[in-house]
């Protein structure tokens, strides 16, 4: 039987915490015992409670997440967390389990969460998505006051507009005040696709596809010179 871990979020942004709930959410054997903007509320409840297990953001106001990680004295193992690749090295010095880059997908961190298992508990058991989180093929976001539902298939691709995001379904399209950064990481990889910066597509909807463009239904996407290699080697091998 896998140990239950006790888990703690420590990130300033707030979408980045609500992120990484609705990971854990779907998770077995993991309990969120807090969510904290900073190392000052954090302080707080590793003193008070037990905890196993830090998703520890780097780059914080005031006390860094390295930092932070520095003078925990408890026995809490540190994923960090952090939109900044350079900071691995450092992070790896410190011992971390892991080091998750933003946007994190779910696939990524229970990567992560079961090698905090191998390592630091006395089974060899992985865990998975619970059963009934696994089906759940949607998410939520709020669009003209309201929250809307969006469901995986019925996605089309999902396109940038500065600090808004339309994300383009078969029936309807959606605006949301959001970063299409932030959807990526609310999407299932093996279902979608970066192809731009501004770009995401659903890969069941692609029709067909070349160097320089992917066709979705009759709408034609194109592929930016940076995610090219990655797009075509995806595509040719699905």
């Amino acid at each position: 039987m896998t140990n239950h871990i006790k888990c703690l979020i420590v990130d300033d942004e707030k979408i980045a915490r609500e992120i990484l709930e609705t990971h854990l959410s779907k998770i077995k054997n993991i309990t969120i015992m807090g969510s904290c903007k900073d190392a000052l509320d954090a302080f707080q409840i590793i003193n008070n409670q037990q905890i196993d297990l830090i998703f520890l953001d780097i780059n914080m106001p005031e006390l860094s997440g390295l930092s932070f990680a520095k003078t925990i004295k408890h026995n809490c193992k540190i994923i960090f967390t952090t939109a900044y690749r350079e900071y691995a090295i450092d992070g790896f010095d410190l011992q971390a389990v892991d080091y998750l880059l933003k946007p994190i997908s779910f696939e990524r961190l229970l990567q992560a969460v079961n090698k905090y298992i191998e390592e630091n508990t006395d089974t060899t058991e992985s865990i998975s998505g619970n059963s009934e989180n696994e089906a759940c093929n949607y998410f939520f976001v709020r669009s003209n006051r309201k929250m809307v539902k969006i469901v995986f298939n019925e996605i089309l691709y999902v396109e940038s507009l500065s600090d808004y995001v339309k994300i383009h379904m078969v029936d309807k399209t959606v605006i949301t005040r959001e970063t299409i950064t932030n959807i990526e990481a609310k999407l299932p990889q093996k279902s979608f696709l970066r192809v731009h910066r501004s770009f995401i597509v659903s890969i069941q909807h692609i029709v067909s596809f070349s160097n320089d463009d992917v066709f979705v239904k009759n709408h034609e996407i194109p592929i930016s010179r940076s995610y090219k290699n990655e797009v075509i080697n995806r595509l040719e091998n699905t």
